[in-house]
């Protein structure tokens, strides 16, 4: 395995040497052996999560999740809710809080403190719905006993299709389990995202996002990926100012080595660039500053730029089978953002088991975020929140991502993002104004990724 680091702007270069000397000294060897991975098949899930329940019973065993789509579900359709019939238990507010907080996140009492009668948690019945193909278990069960993190954790080996280290030992391994988390082969839908004002105005920016997972790829093994995760295209379809502006991404798998390779045709310009800085702290493009480019799906990325440390589990209210979002009707923007935050009428939060990572900014280095947590569920290894601090180590923004099974497949993914910055009393919001459901067989092959084929479909 190459061994050169490329230097980045925002390494000092003590670091880089410290770097350098520590590759062999730090590389970590994850794997776990025979007899631990049968725990895969016994007491764990073949995702790593505990079978059982909770002691109190308010988290259920692991039955196997969803296993047949509900009654009525048409292929090609927004998803039936399983659980449609469920009333919430009860909810969470500014007020009662106290109560509850051993089960609360600090992003979670943030919200509920900052934005008063208005925001709340709506609490329904815990449901393990998770579930992923056979051969994806099969393949788990495999990457538990090969896979290897690469020195100080900035890529993987010996792994494919999804999470490598289903038994984790260390918050590095977590944050991989989530990067790599099967989602499929392909993926094409359209959504909106925005940034609403103090006052609730907002310019929905409508997507088409168009995905080809090279690491899911069926028989695929890691050295016919080209050091690549997926290919993904973006293009915008309205406002008219913004309507044909493409964004093409190579996510490479070790992005010290090989960094993320990203180019942008804006609609005025007519022509495609290089976008060299689409990655880390970075803004965003059209979040209004919001969000920054590792935020996307909650986090994204090489995770070079601090010191994790796996804190363990927690039990957490966390969104989480959030299929009233997945509609036309309910995923409108008109329906979906209030002034303050999105319209938790719509939300449902579950207590589950979360895995816990907090990272810490490493000496040197430079990120508009000096500390994040992340609560990864057990069951999908899905980042569903997040808290992210500023230098002072105050709290700054928090994230939440509303998963669904999308049970066809099956697999967990998001169906609404949102990041909440307590500073600007504002919000970024994705997930909104879908037309259609999402497909997972479009058709695509790599050669659609090119930078050849973004030029022909940025002019169509």
């Amino acid at each position: 395995m190459e061994t050169t680091l490329k230097i980045k702007r925002s390494i000092s270069k003590p670091l880089v040497v410290s770097i350098l000397l520590g590759f062999v000294a730090n590389a970590a060897m994850a794997k776990v052996d025979a007899e631990t991975a049968k725990r895969l098949k016994t007491d764990l899930t073949p995702l790593g999560a505990q079978r059982v329940g909770n002691a109190n019973g308010t988290i259920p065993a692991w039955e196997g999740g969803i296993t047949t789509p509900p009654a009525g579900y048409v292929k090609g359709e927004f998803h039936i809710d399983p659980f449609g019939s469920d009333q919430p238990m009860f909810r969470i507010t500014a007020e009662n809080m106290k109560q509850y907080e051993k089960n609360l996140s600090e992003g979670q009492k943030a919200l509920l403190k900052k934005y008063g009668k208005s925001y709340f948690l709506p609490v329904y019945p815990s449901r393990r719905s998770a579930s992923y193909p056979a051969n994806v278990y099969e393949v788990l069960f495999k990457n538990a006993q090969t896979a290897e993190l690469l020195e100080n954790g900035n890529g993987v080996r010996n792994t494919i299709m999804s999470s490598p280290f289903p038994i984790p030992k260390e918050g590095t391994e977590v944050l991989w389990n989530h990067t790599l988390r099967y989602r499929g082969e392909q993926a094409s839908f359209r959504m909106a995202f925005a940034s609403p004002g103090t006052g609730g105005a907002y310019t929905p920016i409508q997507t088409e996002y168009d995905y080809f997972f090279a690491y899911s790829e069926p028989d695929v093994k890691l050295e016919d990926i080209d050091n690549k995760i997926f290919y993904l295209r973006t293009k915008i379809q309205s406002p008219a100012k913004l309507a044909g502006t493409l964004n093409l991404v190579h996510e490479t798998l070790d992005q010290v080595r090989s960094p993320r390779k990203a180019w942008r045709y804006e609609a005025g310009e007519r022509r495609l660039r290089r976008s060299p800085n689409l990655e880390y702290g970075t803004d965003l493009p059209n979040s209004e500053g919001f969000r920054t480019v590792d935020q996307k799906d909650l986090y994204n990325g090489a995770p070079n730029q601090y010191d994790w440390k796996l804190l363990g589990k927690k039990e957490i209210y966390i969104p989480y089978n959030a299929y009233r979002f997945d509609s036309a009707e309910n995923s409108s923007a008109e329906k979906v953002i209030r002034p303050q935050h999105i319209n938790q009428d719509l939300t449902r939060y579950e207590l589950h088991r979360v895995w816990v990572v907090e990272g810490n900014l490493r000496e040197g280095l430079q990120h508009v975020y000096h500390k994040r947590r992340f609560y990864a569920d057990e069951d999908s290894w899905q980042i569903v929140m997040t808290e992210e601090y500023d230098e002072k180590g105050d709290l700054w923004r928090a994230s939440e991502a509303h998963t669904i099974n999308y049970y066809e497949m099956p697999l967990v993914w998001t169906s609404i993002e949102s990041t909440y910055d307590l500073k600007a009393e504002r919000y970024y919001v994705d997930g909104l104004d879908k037309d259609k459901a999402i497909d997972f067989n479009p058709g695509f092959d790599k050669g659609d990724f090119t930078t050849s084929a973004a030029r022909r479909e940025a002019k169509r």
